[in-house]
């Protein structure tokens, strides 16, 4: 099997998320989620292919679903591993074993190098649709990022798929329950050179917090947020959405409002930590390390 790992936290749908191969901190948990996968396959007498999600919470595991079939991490695994997934499958279900096909059972051998998927969105195509990530999947598309470290594949995933790297303007505006974990964010982007915008409940933390951020008034009072949307001078929005299918609320006017004018929007901070990740490279699109397929397969 080949494990993958969801970068956003549960909630968001698999299709939806940015994921990395091979994953980063499962540890000592990874023998036991073989094991499972192995009981998992035997009970339900899968022959072929067989997707599962787990949820993993410090140390327990849960389960989400598991399908016998095949699905979308099909072809990015095997791209990445050079085992023809789909082919062997098929030739089990006709009765030959993998021993036969040469091929032994277990996690695959780790790559030296990392591969991200990255989803990409025609969230501009759809009036009224609310874009903020969730169970419900809004992915029209994906990339996939391949490098020798983490940070630089993830960059190339984020500019593969559309998002603006360059500098500028940063937009903030995030839920309470999201505000502790937006400051160490937020030091990072204006480090890293970004200017940063807030409405007043999140500039009032920030700025607590030793943020240099300038404060803008919320939607239904001012219109300086849609003016520096229209303007161009904020090239990203970071928005934890609080009730998001609410239509008269600033939020999701927000949203809304950047779709419809090519900026980008982040409704999970996970998606902000990978971004940071990535700028913390420090390259642009011309200066990344080619990376073949040929290259993973040797």
């Amino acid at each position: 099997p080949g494990i993958m790992e969801h970068i956003e936290r549960t909630g968001v749908h698999s299709g939806d998320s940015i994921s990395r191969y091979p994953s980063s901190f499962l540890g000592d948990t990874v023998e036991h989620l073989i094991e499972i996968t192995e009981k998992l396959a035997k009970g339900t007498k899968t022959v072929g292919l067989i997707n599962i999600q787990f949820i993993l919470k410090g140390e327990e595991i849960y389960i989400i679903e598991v399908n016998p079939r095949s699905s979308r991490t099909v072809p990015y695994i095997s791209k990445v591993t050079g085992i023809p997934m789909v082919q062997l499958a098929t030739r089990c279900c006709f009765g030959e074993s993998l021993s036969d096909m040469g091929y032994g059972t277990g996690l695959y051998k780790k790559s030296k190098y990392f591969a991200i998927k990255v989803p990409v969105f025609s969230n501009d195509k759809i009036p009224e649709l609310e874009i903020s990530l969730s169970p419900e999947m809004k992915s029209t598309g994906e990339v996939l990022g391949l490098a020798p470290t983490v940070g630089e594949a993830i960059l190339k995933g984020l500019y593969a798929s559309g998002i603006n790297m360059s500098k500028g303007g940063i937009f903030i505006s995030v839920s309470n329950k999201s505000k502790q974990e937006m400051i160490p964010l937020a030091k990072d982007l204006f480090t890293l050179g970004y200017n940063l915008y807030a409405t007043e409940g999140t500039a009032a933390v920030l700025r607590e917090n030793g943020v240099e951020v300038e404060e803008v008034g919320k939607l239904q009072k001012s219109d300086d947020i849609e003016k520096m949307i229209k303007l161009g001078k904020v090239k990203l929005i970071i928005n934890t959405p609080t009730k998001g299918r609410n239509t008269r609320r600033d939020g999701f006017r927000i949203r809304r409002l950047a779709v419809e004018s090519g900026v980008n929007v982040f409704t999970s901070l996970d998606t902000v930590t990978a971004f940071v990740e990535a700028l913390k490279v420090g390259k642009t699109d011309a200066e990344l390390t080619p990376v073949a397929l040929q290259d993973i397969e040797e």
